[in-house]
């Protein structure tokens, strides 16, 4: 019988990849979504109704759940806290408290934000202290914690931590790495004096690279005697190492764009900001490695 998964968020930058990779494994794979659900190749699912969980486990009936669905924009969260918390925390309480009952596993998607990425400490190994700097960050590390109580007794909770994502996407703003091409034809206008972020360190992942250990995550913890001996954090990220700047000349010389009109900020957070980012959050892989399971990733200018 084929493996079943039900993937949450599958109209999203992440989840469509997730979608197509496990399709190809041979997978049946159902996805989800809210505001650009397509029934029926497409279902679409309130996270935040228990009820309407419920009813699509029962009617699904996977063997796995990857959950991407988020508010994964920090301006965003800002702007809609109340939102952000409701998403990023309460449908990952109630998906897990869902999953767990149906005997399930389920991979939270996390993010590299719930550390606080001050200069020296990275990178950050999955058992590190965390303390986000941000709302988004930090309603993220609540829904890691809320994934893991509820499936603390079963073990058939994940986590899954992962960087700025980059890939195929249907618009550039899908991506905070994809819409920097917008940023770079703006600094082709006349008069243009964009200011582009040449302090803080990202490590842009391929959303494909992403799916493909997704997918070798779930079959090592689907194929374990015993789940509770796996380890219930892991993080997964490139070694790229590029500040946005630094992405923006990268993509400058690929379009063959001279870059005058854009101009390298390093002075970092401003203090009175609403969102603070950090400096680098770079994630060990050491967890995902120790399973065995590949690391590697495309590398960023020959994509």
């Amino acid at each position: 019988m084929a493996r079943r998964v039900l993937v949450t968020g599958a109209t999203g930058f992440l989840g469509r990849q997730v979608v197509n990779v496990i399709g190809r494994a041979g997978w049946e794979v159902v996805g989800t979504g809210f505001t650009r659900a397509s029934p029926p190749s497409v279902l679409k699912v309130d996270l935040c109704s228990k009820g309407d969980v419920e009813e699509t486990l029962d009617a699904v009936r996977p063997q796995v759940v990857v959950h991407c669905a988020a508010n994964r924009f920090p301006d965003k969260c800002d702007v809609d806290p109340a939102g952000t918390k409701a998403l990023n925390i309460q449908a990952s309480q109630n998906l897990a408290r869902a999953t767990n009952s149906h005997s399930v596993l389920l991979i939270y998607i996390s993010t590299d934000y719930v550390f606080p990425g001050r200069p020296g400490d990275a990178p950050y190994e999955a058992d590190a202290s965390t303390s986000p700097t941000n709302l988004y960050g930090e309603s993220k590390l609540d829904g890691e914690r809320a994934v893991l109580a509820e499936t603390a007794l079963s073990g058939l909770g994940v986590v899954l931590r992962v960087p700025v994502l980059y890939g195929k996407a249907t618009e550039p703003k899908e991506s905070a790495v994809n819409t920097l091409i917008d940023s770079v034809w703006k600094a082709q206008e006349e008069n243009a004096n964009v200011i582009m972020d040449d302090w803080a360190l990202r490590y842009p992942t391929n959303t494909e690279d992403v799916a493909r250990v997704i997918k070798d995550i779930a079959i090592k913890y689907l194929e374990a005697p015993d789940k509770k001996a796996l380890p219930k954090i892991l993080q997964f990220s490139s070694e790229d190492r590029l500040t946005k700047y630094e992405i923006c000349k990268l993509l400058a010389e690929i379009m063959g764009l001279p870059l005058d009109g854009m101009k390298a900020n390093k002075q970092g957070n401003d203090p009175n900001a609403s969102v603070q980012r950090p400096y680098d959050c770079h994630l060990s892989t050491k967890a995902l490695k120790e399973l065995g399971i590949d690391v590697g990733t495309q590398n960023f200018a020959d994509w």
